[in-house]
């Protein structure tokens, strides 16, 4: 499964099958603060990359969650409705935010990997 990261902080995990996870990083967690409440996109919703697909409220602001790839949302992480600390203490695996099958996997293929991603969120 690989791993690619988005400039505005968020993640996306290819499971092989045109379906990817998508969450928030480390570094935009550490950033936003105890997230408090996650508004999640309704199954069926279409995004494109780099618009908001959905906000989270942490106990410094809300934010802009910015879709890393576009495609339409298949499952949402029902978990984080009633614990959104999830995506405070495991932002890239049990804190991901939502699936999107992919409308076009080369938009995967541009975005970060993890070895310039590192270097970029600590820059910032």
């Amino acid at each position: 499964m690989t791993l690619r990261f988005h400039p505005e902080h968020t993640w996306a995990r290819d499971d092989g099958q045109g379906i990817v996870t998508v969450g928030i990083t480390q570094h935009a967690q550490d950033t936003l603060g105890d997230i408090v409440f996650t508004d999640l996109p309704t199954i069926g919703k279409s995004v494109s990359a780099g618009a908001v697909s959905c906000v989270v409220e942490s106990v410094k602001t809300a934010a802009d969650v910015f879709a890393p790839v576009s495609g339409t949302v298949m499952e949402v992480n029902e978990a984080l409705r009633s614990d959104p600390s999830l995506a405070n203490s495991a932002p890239e695996s049990d804190g991901w935010f939502y699936k999107l099958r992919m409308d076009d996997p080369a938009e995967l293929l541009a975005l970060m990997d993890e070895a310039v991603y590192r270097p970029f969120a600590a820059s910032a």
